[in-house]
């Protein structure tokens, strides 16, 4: 799963850097994304298609099945699959060895949710994860602190300007599993989440 993963995120990246990505590419230089930050944490973008992930996988060989098992494709009612994330910004989320185990898609107009995570899998559970971990965890255990913050972008920020220490729960709600994460390697650790009702009552 790990391996399929792989190669979607590289097929991800492909299309952020095609025509097709135009947009995304835009939004990412007004968040203050350069290219250099983009490529580091391997940004990416699905394609707005419903099967373009799926032709890609299948002209590799990769067995359907086990694409849907990765929580790439969705299995409809009738036993056909689609692609399960289409024409969003995809983040993908690896462990602390740098292997991606999953992803994080933010819609790119007014789809709702904003925010949508790759279904819980055999290798993922966003409960136990912690985005950015693989980049973030010499520098914790250099400076005994980690800081988690709520999003995605929050991490590419930070890290862009010399704050490496800095992972994301993915959502308000932290869990014991993900400070378990952190533990072996930090001491201290500082919650930077949103100044709102949720980010409040989650530091709490």
């Amino acid at each position: 799963l790990r391996r399929i993963n792989r190669v979607a995120a590289r097929f991800y990246r492909d299309v952020l850097a095609s025509p097709q990505g135009r947009h995304a590419r835009s939004y990412l230089e007004e968040r203050g994304v350069d290219d250099e930050a983009a490529s580091t944490f391997s940004l990416g973008l699905s394609p707005s298609g419903w099967e373009e992930l799926k032709s890609h996988l299948v002209a590799l060989g990769v067995p359907e099945g086990q694409a849907v098992e990765a929580g790439l494709l969705h299995r409809n009612e009738d036993g056909s699959s689609r692609d399960f994330f289409h024409g969003r910004l995809m983040f993908p989320i690896h462990n602390r060895r740098g292997e991606v185990e999953g992803f994080g898609a933010r819609a790119l107009d007014d789809s709702m949710p904003k925010y949508i995570n790759t279904p819980k899998t055999s290798i993922f559970d966003k409960r136990s994860m912690l985005y950015g971990l693989h980049l973030a965890s010499e520098a914790i255990r250099d400076e005994g602190t980690g800081i988690i913050v709520e999003g995605y972008m929050d991490v590419i920020a930070a890290h862009q300007h010399g704050h490496t220490n800095v992972v994301a729960s993915m959502g308000t709600a932290l869990t014991d599993r993900q400070v378990a994460q952190l533990k072996s390697a930090a001491h201290n650790f500082v919650l930077a989440l949103d100044p709102d009702d949720a980010g409040q009552e989650a530091t709490l």
